[in-house]
């Protein structure tokens, strides 16, 4: 794709952030689904890398090289016309600038940047080292003349047990990632709690991403709740995983054989 092109997709990007409240990114993991989602009238998409991971056979964090996750998201993006974000999982290794110009190089014009460094045993970023990588990648973005957006996610509450103990932790991240120039945060593992969604969108300037499920959860109330941007991780690849099992399950040879003796 060319780098007008890309130009174009991240500042539409950028545009529909800002009409959108929230904007809803439907998680997609090959062209078929990708397409599907276009065509259902979504203006965006993000690439998952568990969804992406499921559907080559692959390990999710980072169970795959950037090169191979760069080699899967090239036809998706080229198979629609609309901005496609990539999750990009902890950077895969890589540095800042090398992250952000194989993006470009794709077509990406968004990423979402996690700090569970699974290279590392799973080690969580400090606080200002991801900060520093968030950072890194915004100057990156700015060198390569395009406006990517960027999605700073946290892990702290997936890995608490009692999430509403860390809120203050995980809000010092969060606003120190809108300082480093994230144009969205990510904290994962709160879509279902009312309180903590709000405290997390009341304590930043920036838009604020939650997980949602496509059937299970209520679009409304995460416009009320303040969150201004939703993407459903695997959760939209595990709808349609049941659904498809609800389909194929009276067809299949045990339960075709059930009927016949009935």
């Amino acid at each position: 794709m060319d780098l007008r092109t890309t130009v174009e997709r991240a500042q539409r990007l950028k545009q529909l952030h800002a009409e959108h409240r929230p904007l809803v990114l439907p998680t997609v993991w090959d062209v078929w689904s990708a397409r599907t989602a276009a065509a259902a009238g979504f203006p965006a998409l993000t690439v998952g890398s568990h969804p992406l991971a499921d559907s080559r056979g692959a390990a999710d964090q980072e169970g795959q090289t950037f090169e191979e996750v760069l080699a899967a998201v090239r036809p998706i993006i080229a198979a629609v016309d609309v901005p496609v974000s990539v999750d990009l999982e902890a950077g895969y290794g890589q540095k800042p600038a090398d992250l952000v110009a194989g993006l470009v190089e794709a077509g990406g014009v968004g990423l979402n940047v996690e700090d569970t460094v699974h290279s590392e045993g799973g080690r969580v970023r400090s606080t200002q080292e991801h900060a520093n990588y968030v950072a890194g990648l915004r100057a990156a973005a700015d060198d390569a003349g395009v406006p990517v957006w960027i999605n700073g996610r946290t892990d702290l509450f997936l890995y608490a047990e009692d999430a509403s103990a860390v809120l203050d932790e995980a809000i010092e991240r969060l606003r120190a990632l809108e300082q480093a120039g994230a144009d969205s945060v990510y904290p994962v593992r709160i879509q279902d709690n009312d309180e903590l969604l709000a405290a997390v969108t009341a304590a930043v300037s920036v838009l604020v991403n939650s997980t949602a499920h496509p059937v299970k959860h209520d679009l409304e109330r995460f416009r009320r709740l303040g969150v201004g941007r939703i993407t459903y991780g695997p959760l939209l690849q595990l709808a349609m995983t049941d659904a498809m099992k609800g389909m194929l399950g009276p067809w299949a040879p045990q339960a075709s054989q059930v009927t016949q003796a009935s």
